[in-house]
């Protein structure tokens, strides 16, 4: 995958840079750390700016931000009232905990969108709670570029300063995202498992 990301990199530049950081906002199993950390990389030989790269790939990941704002907005968290009733168990959820997460999310929304920008794996889904409770668009836009801006020049930095040894950032990021992933499979069994108790209190 990364000899297929470097040629789109080399071909296009600037905007194979932002082209393939919004195809992994909108498909996350392509990662961002691997693009953008690449991205830094040609920085370091010369072929592209810092500050271009980091505005490109920001820009790209925003725009896959938006596409999921966009469709989670349109649905409206009032359209998973059925969905809740019918499947609370397997999606663990009773509407009484949708309604506090919507009270909640809409005065800690910000912070919670711009921190999961920079969290693997949840920041790709961040933008659909926000979608959903219908967060404001501009301060969705703010603190998501934020965020979003973070992550893609923490990412490209370390490709600048590893230079070939690049990849090392994806070792040491990817297992962070395994775990965050192994965490959130635990979490949903446990609420599976648990979900006759609390449902029945």
């Amino acid at each position: 995958m990364g000899q297929w990301i470097q040629q789109l990199v080399d071909q296009l530049g600037y905007l194979g840079v932002a082209v393939l950081m919004f195809a992994e906002t909108v498909f996350p199993p392509l990662p961002s750390e691997v693009i953008m950390p690449l991205a830094g990389l040609r920085v370091s030989r010369g072929a592209l700016s810092l500050p271009g790269v980091i505005a490109a790939g920001a820009a790209g990941a925003m725009a896959g931000n938006l596409c999921w704002y966009a469709v989670a907005r349109m649905l409206g968290i009032d359209r998973l009232h059925g969905l809740v009733d019918r499947h609370g168990r397997w999606l663990t959820l009773e509407w009484q905990e949708v309604e506090r997460a919507k009270t909640w999310f809409r005065g800690h929304g910000g912070p919670f969108v711009c921190i999961g920008r920079i969290v693997p794996t949840v920041r790709s889904v961040v933008s659909i709670p926000a979608g959903l409770v219908r967060m404001p668009l501009g301060p969705f836009l703010l603190w998501s570029t934020i965020g979003t801006a973070a992550w893609t020049a923490m990412l490209a930095a370390a490709g600048y300063l590893l230079g070939q040894r690049y990849g090392a950032v994806e070792r040491y990021v990817g297992p962070v995202s395994t775990a965050i992933i192994i965490a959130l499979v635990l979490w949903y069994a446990w609420r599976v498992a648990t979900w006759g108790r609390r449902h029945g209190r």
